[in-house]
């Protein structure tokens, strides 16, 4: 009995202590990432860009030209805040 009662508290405790593991070990995306997302969104010159702690913020021209400025989020990539000038 005490031989399976032992792996099973052992697979439980490390169970438990993955997901921990998982959410501390969040990094942040890189800024070539932040730059394929405002491409993606169609930034193609860039003119500027900023990393402000828990966001990217990139500033450029579009293919017509037009000013754009494009927030992403440094951990999950998604984009916070897309600005165009016309």
């Amino acid at each position: 009995m005490r031989k399976v009662i032992v792996p099973i508290i052992a697979a439980l405790a490390l169970g438990a202590a993955t997901p921990a593991m998982a959410y501390d070990s969040g990094s942040q995306i890189s800024m070539q990432a932040a730059l394929d997302v405002a491409t993606d969104l169609g930034i193609v010159t860039v003119s500027e860009t900023q990393f402000l702690g828990d966001e990217w913020e990139i500033e450029g021209r579009d293919g017509a030209g037009r000013w754009m400025k494009v927030d992403v989020d440094a951990r999950s990539g998604a984009v916070r805040n897309l600005e165009r000038g016309w």
